[in-house]
């Protein structure tokens, strides 16, 4: 079986304006350390697959911008969504063309979202899920992050009984979606249970048959995107003519729940402890950074007087950004635009975008 891996690359990234812009959406900002999120998911992916097999699903809007960011990849090994109709599609669009180009492909699915270190570690928790995969293609592998607080902002995994011969794998319990505090402290508490990353190995075969048994109506036009692909027509004109019919919904509602329930499917969960940054708000993009002494975050100079848990970004690394007796604030300044925000109200930056004219959008 060949070996695939694909990084996620949609979304408009709004909560994180007025960096992240329609015209350049936070995956290829170079935010972090001056590389891009798109940039870092590149390079975590080049050791466990060759060029040839790297692929990026994203708005086939950014196709040149992309193209730059992931240095190999291959024009063909680009799937441009013309509409964002969310996650399953995603995942769906591209189990169509490997399975069209490759009866045998497992790939796996990543997004341009997070940053994870160790690498090593990383590495070793795809390669158990790519075996598991490989030994059964009607398992889907999941990877689950070791918490390290009762977040209410992630979904969760149960961990089930052992799967023998790929330890530390275990069957998939249940999926649970963003608790209360109250639960999300229970879970962490019995050990039982990790975030759900969002990350995938799946068989290519195996995801398109899923899908014609739980949303038959993604599958009818996904498969002409594999009937095209595997009559070597035009890719281009039919993923334009069959996306913006498809139903809009996440990967995880549409396939995995209801994988993790049926019998003929085996959904595992290989845990990973790794230090996994979700990077989808300030405070998010904030802890990528080392802090001072009063918790202090920035990007590019920044004084404080009586400051504390300030995280201050800048796309201008000589611009100065000085507080007075501020206190869990987050500050960007771009050249056209700047935000001031409460840390705790930072999820709300979304809803302030939808206010702005497009024109800063």
């Amino acid at each position: 079986m060949a070996r695939f891996a694909m990084i996620m690359a949609g979304g408009s990234g709004t909560r994180l304006w007025p960096m992240s812009r329609s015209a350049m959406p936070k995956q290829l900002v170079p935010f972090i350390g001056g590389r891009s999120l798109l940039e870092i998911a590149g390079e975590r992916i080049a050791g466990l697959v060759p060029p040839e097999r790297r692929l990026v699903c994203a708005a086939d809007a950014y196709r040149d911008l992309v193209l730059e960011a992931v240095p190999g990849l291959e024009p063909r090994n680009f799937f441009g969504e013309p509409i964002g109709r969310d996650t399953l599609n995603a995942v769906g669009f591209t189990a169509a063309v490997l399975a069209a180009r490759d009866a045998d492909a497992v790939f796996c699915v990543l997004t341009a979202d997070h940053v994870i270190m160790p690498q090593a570690t990383f590495e070793a928790c795809m390669q158990t899920g790519f075996a598991l995969v490989e030994a059964d293609p009607s398992r889907f592998a999941t990877f689950a992050i070791t918490p390290t607080h009762p977040a209410t902002g992630y979904g969760y995994v149960e961990y089930g009984d052992a799967v023998p011969g790929f330890a530390p794998a275990v069957h998939c319990k249940r999926f649970v979606e963003k608790p209360d505090i109250k639960r999300a402290q229970e879970y962490v508490a019995s050990g039982r249970f990790g975030w759900n990353s969002g990350m995938f190995v799946l068989h290519a075969r195996t995801v398109l048959g899923a899908i014609a048994r739980f949303r038959p109506d993604s599958h009818a036009g996904l498969m002409r995107i594999h009937d095209v692909v595997l009559a070597g027509g035009n890719l281009e004109r039919t993923v334009a003519e069959v996306y913006p019919g498809l139903p809009k919904v996440s990967v995880d509602v549409a396939l995995m729940e209801p994988a993790s329930v049926d019998a003929s499917l085996s959904v595992c969960t290989v845990p990973m402890p790794v230090e996994w940054k979700d990077v989808g708000s300030w405070p998010s993009w904030g802890s990528t950074l080392a802090a001072d002494e009063a918790g202090n975050r920035a990007s590019c100079p920044a004084v404080h007087l009586g400051s504390t848990n300030i995280v201050v970004a800048s796309d201008d690394p000589s611009h100065t950004v000085a507080t007075i007796g501020l206190d869990h604030v987050v500050i960007v300044r771009t050249k056209d635009a700047t935000l001031v925000c409460r840390a705790d109200l930072a999820e709300q930056v979304k809803d302030l975008v939808s206010r702005l004219p497009p024109s800063i959008r």
